[in-house]
């Protein structure tokens, strides 16, 4: 019997904010996790798609076990190929939120493959004013120290690497790095890593950079010597999606309501797929939803009236991006697989259960 094989090599963002740390107790409340975020937020407009409440899995806690396996299993069942962590290593050894995958890591439980992406930005708490602004308060900054650091962040995730569940492409381990452009060496931090992986063993790193402006970056990008672009187009929209001065009177709008940046799904993701996600060293992303309105209230971005059947469109879009490229080069990032607090989710919720996962599997299966 031949089982199907999948169209697309599917990988979700997964992050890790669902236990509690005591950098978040002391900035945000003790016991602070992404879910106090989502409990707390409020319908903003009539349009708005609100509560958002996480359906079979729960508020989970990443501290347990049986939470990490369940969201495996839905996963792999769903045709999702692996997760991809995202990784905090601020500089001088500094991690945050390193808990759940090194317990994934240790305990060889579950059975799921994974790779890393690096979020390498520093963490900043936001104040949000009743017109959308901000402030910041810096509470761990990104730092690069030199030399000695960037061998000893290889060697923290040279365990990853080596594990059998990480995904790889051309045998090389996948490691995408968030804001490359920032890092102030990344072409020698790549060059030092790629040759520390060869003398342990490994055939080289998979590095990936991820932009949500391939026209203005794509090319830095290219020449720091990646292996492969991640492309993010949440916002295009915004930028080649309508003219100016319906650009100029939706914001005109958005002050007068008091709301946040509202957009109907509809219109946005029209504008998540390019004929530059079809080159073989670009990867596209799949967007299920946004709304950022969680975190930042009427300072954040809402894509609303997301369906399942809107949802299936885009996803097919997607496909067709990638299926003709070299099989392993075939990949696909979800934006996200757990971002509640973004409104940024492919886990079943309340309102719609398995129906995007469902749409997922059905797209990504070939007939």
């Amino acid at each position: 019997m031949n089982l199907p094989r999948r169209q697309a090599r599917v990988i979700a963002f997964y992050l890790p904010q669902y236990h509690p740390t005591e950098l978040n107790s002391q900035h945000y409340g003790k016991n602070f996790t992404e879910w106090d975020n989502v409990r707390a937020a409020k319908k903003l407009f009539p349009e708005h798609d609100w509560p958002i409440e996480p359906g079979e899995l729960g508020y989970y806690d990443l501290r347990d076990p049986a939470a990490r396996e369940a969201q495996a299993e839905l996963a792999k069942a769903h045709g999702i190929e692996g997760f991809c962590y995202y990784h905090y290593w601020f500089g001088d050894g500094r991690m945050e939120l390193e808990k759940p995958f090194q317990e994934v890591l240790q305990s060889k439980v579950p059975d799921f493959p994974f790779c890393l992406c690096w979020a390498n930005q520093p963490w900043h708490k936001k104040f949000w004013s009743r017109d959308g602004s901000s402030r910041n308060e810096l509470l761990v900054d990104q730092s690069y120290p030199g030399d000695a650091d960037v061998d000893a962040h290889f060697f923290y995730c040279l365990p990853a690497f080596q594990d059998e569940r990480y995904i790889r492409v051309d045998d090389k381990p996948v490691f995408m790095i968030y804001r490359a452009l920032e890092h102030p060496d990344a072409a020698g931090f790549m060059a030092r890593w790629q040759q520390l992986a060869q003398e342990h063993g490994l055939p080289g790193i998979f590095f990936i950079g991820q932009t949500t402006r391939l026209d203005l970056e794509g090319e830095k990008l290219r020449s720091l010597g990646l292996d492969g672009i991640n492309t993010v187009r949440l916002f295009d929209y915004y930028r080649f999606g309508q003219n100016r001065w319906r650009r100029q009177w939706r914001k005109f709008n958005w002050w007068l309501r008091r709301t946040p940046r509202i957009v109907p799904y509809k219109e946005a993701s029209r504008c998540f797929v390019s004929e530059a996600d079809k080159e073989t060293d670009i990867y596209p992303s799949i967007i299920p939803n946004w709304d950022h309105s969680p975190r930042s209230g009427l300072g954040g971005t809402v894509l609303y009236g997301s369906t399942p059947t809107l949802f299936k469109e885009h996803v097919q879009e997607v496909v067709a991006t990638v299926v003709k490229k070299p099989e392993e080069h075939r990949l696909v990032f979800v934006k996200s697989w757990n971002e509640w607090g973004e409104g940024n989710y492919l886990e079943p919720d309340k309102r719609y259960g398995r129906a995007y996962l469902d749409v997922m599997l059905e797209v990504i299966l070939e007939d």
